[in-house]
């Protein structure tokens, strides 16, 4: 867990700028790991970043069994939601899949969340109810849209899940946008903020400055500004991580 004002700092970045800090200190391979693998669809991409804690839940909307398995899921399932620090990102993975019977998320489940602490979604089910979602504050990563919801009570919760290829277990630290989301090893939390913050500024300061500056100048003349200014990125960050820094 980090400090709440760490969380929204977190959030005014895109999630690949947050990638690009996280490679930088992890120990997993940062081009396999921690990353949706499959495509996602970020349904309210206006309301930027989300960032928050795993909730994980299990369904399987095209089975009725479910309805009358355990008549206490949706109340033991709230339970659970309401009693994990947020902010809270709900991680639901749906056992239908590729198939798609029905959506977990709509109007009333988003409003529900939302007062429990949840900021959003990322499910590899679908979602219905756009603008109330939007309306109720609450962002989704999904796959599909849906009319219906079928039998969507929780099979199971608080348990590692698996979706759009990347496993994620409760508690962990997500951050997510338009272009998916990266789901950030609990060791790699503590100094996920500063790294980020350093890749962002160094861009800035060396590649990005060369290349707004080329306007008026020769070919040669851009080129060798850019060597400089790559060679002047990779130096910087070797020498903050011992890595070599790409964009």
């Amino acid at each position: 867990m980090i400090e709440h004002a760490d969380l929204l700092q977190l959030k005014r970045w895109n999630t690949p700028t947050i990638y690009n800090g996280w490679e930088q200190i992890t120990k997993y391979d940062a081009g396999h790991d921690g990353f949706n693998p499959e495509e996602t669809t970020d349904f309210m991409p206006q309301m930027g970043s989300m960032v928050g804690y795993a909730i994980t839940v299990v369904i399987e909307p095209g089975n009725p069994k479910h309805v009358k398995g355990n008549p206490n899921a949706w109340k033991d399932y709230r339970a659970y939601v309401a009693s994990m620090p947020g902010p809270k990102i709900v991680v639901i993975q749906d056992l239908d899949k590729p198939t798609n019977y029905g959506s977990f998320w709509g109007e009333v489940n988003s409003n529900i969340h939302r007062a429990v602490g949840c900021v959003g979604t990322i499910t590899d089910g679908s979602i219905r109810d756009v603008d109330e979602m939007c309306n109720a504050g609450f962002k989704a990563l999904a796959r599909r849209l849906s009319v219906g919801h079928a039998y969507s009570t929780p099979v199971k919760w608080n348990c590692e899940v698996e979706v759009f290829g990347r496993k994620i277990k409760p508690g962990q630290l997500i951050h997510a946008d338009k272009h998916g989301f990266l789901a950030i090893p609990d060791e790699d939390v503590k100094n996920l903020l500063e790294a980020s913050r350093f890749m962002d500024s160094n861009e800035c300061n060396t590649v990005i400055a060369a290349a707004r500056s080329a306007a008026g100048k020769d070919t040669d003349q851009i080129l060798k500004e850019l060597n400089e200014a790559s060679a002047q990125f990779s130096k910087a960050t070797k020498e903050k991580f011992g890595k070599q820094g790409e964009w």
